[in-house]
């Protein structure tokens, strides 16, 4: 490793340690490496900025933003909790059950995790604690369910992974939908067995008529029918994933003016939040575009390849090493910036070991998702906590368990392949 790159890289990870932006910090490290070597231009920089943006399946990012945004605004959001509601509402620990199953169908609607718990610490939490659960035990439900977000589709992970690592979107998608289920089945059962602890309550204890059963249901059915739309349209070939992104947009609209709720400053406010928030992302797409070619110019992927697969002879070694590495860098680094960093230099040593592209890539993005609600910088975790004002202390303390399920998940996705693989094979 050349000394201009570890200069790079470290003045990259004092800005990150100092919280200046993620895509300034990136950038600052990568303008250095670009000043101090006399054999590259300057021109290049820009270059590299722009090539970085230009990718045709990065057009998806806006339109699933855009169609997460409208659905907020068309009173979906609304009905999709009477429909959780009477799914869960005789389960123990009603309210958090309705938080955990709203996560997973929501994360199938807007793909920001982010705004999935900002959403539900505002709308939910304040209920659950009127009912009887701690500020804490809310949160960390509200914190842990968000994670759903990234792994169902479109989820902006899956987005940008399929991107950076050349993989059928489609497939992707199709992936993440049997590891968010397995994630959302597994905190359901989960909150069930602490609530019954703690005498946390089902919504209502007598069984739901079917006409009303019926009357809470049917308001969804057409919300819930966003992610068969996006998945079985990609699967067909009718259209792209960036074209699913665009009918997602069009289908929000159209749910918007079917339920006359939607109005005319609504569309605008909504156009204004997609683009702040496709700008995040694309700064930092663009930044870490420039990052990725100097590491490829120094060869570190390739060095990277060789030194593991030489040290390493064993693939389940390499996984097990890659998610300590991930869990650790997922406390201080932003997930979105990691993988567009990290994946480049990963995803071709996992090809080397023989491990399935697709199952790495749900390794990888699990990986990314727990660390939104690890101390100290976890970006779940403090959305959360800055809405619903429950102390950090109060919230690690209480997560602990969570973690452990989470780590019981991971093992499953690590050793058995067919866990994110089966939707997978069954469709494609």
């Amino acid at each position: 490793m050349s000394n201009m790159l570890i200069i790079t890289l470290a003045v990259m990870l004092v800005c990150l340690f100092l919280k200046v932006p993620v895509f300034i910090s990136i950038l600052a490290g990568s303008l250095i490496y670009f000043v101090m070597n006399p054999d590259v231009s300057m021109t290049l920089f820009a270059q590299r900025m722009i090539v970085g943006t230009q990718s045709l399946s990065l057009l998806a990012i806006p339109f699933f933003v855009c169609s997460g945004v409208l659905m907020n605004y068309s009173g979906v959001t609304r009905r999709l909790i009477r429909f959780c509601e009477a799914v869960t509402g005789r389960m123990n620990g009603g309210l958090a059950q309705v938080n955990v199953l709203l996560s997973t169908v929501m994360g199938g609607l807007s793909g920001s995790n982010l705004a999935d718990a900002a959403m539900e610490a505002k709308l939910l939490v304040p209920e659950m604690e009127r009912s009887g659960y701690s500020k804490s035990f809310s949160s960390v439900v509200t914190a842990v369910s968000a994670m759903i977000t990234p792994l169902i589709p479109p989820g902006i992970a899956l987005i940008l992974y399929g991107f950076l690592a050349n993989i059928s979107i489609g497939k992707l998608f199709a992936a993440g939908m049997s590891v968010g289920l397995l994630l959302c089945v597994s905190l359901m059962i989960f909150v069930s067995v602490i609530s019954k602890k703690r005498g946390y309550l089902p919504i209502r204890t007598e069984r739901m008529t079917p006409k009303a059963f019926g009357a809470a249901i049917k308001p969804a059915v057409l919300p819930l029918c966003l992610p068969v739309l996006i998945i079985g349209g990609i699967r067909v070939g009718i259209f792209t994933a960036t074209e699913a992104g665009s009918a997602a947009v069009i289908f929000s609209l159209v749910l918007g003016f079917l339920y006359h709720e939607i109005k005319k400053e609504d569309i605008v406010t909504s156009l204004s939040e997609t683009a702040v928030s496709t700008a995040s992302i694309m700064l930092i797409v663009a930044a870490a575009t420039v990052l990725s070619w100097i590491l490829t110019n120094e060869q570190i992927p390739q060095k990277m390849a060789e030194a593991m697969v030489s040290t390493i002879h064993n693939k389940y070694v390499f996984l097990l090493v890659v998610n300590l590495f991930l869990i650790f860098l997922g406390m201080f680094m932003e997930g979105n910036a990691s993988t567009i960093i990290l994946v480049p230099l990963l995803a071709p040593i996992a090809r080397a070991y023989g491990i399935n592209e697709i199952q790495f890539a749900m390794i990888y993005i699990f990986n990314g998702s727990i660390g939104t609600i690890t101390p100290p910088l976890g970006t779940l975790m403090f959305v959360t906590c800055g809405v619903t004002r429950c102390k950090t202390r109060d919230f690690i303390k209480e997560s602990l368990p969570f973690y452990m399920l989470l780590l019981v998940i991971l093992l499953l996705l690590v050793f058995v392949p067919g866990v994110s693989t089966w939707i997978v094979d069954l469709i494609y």
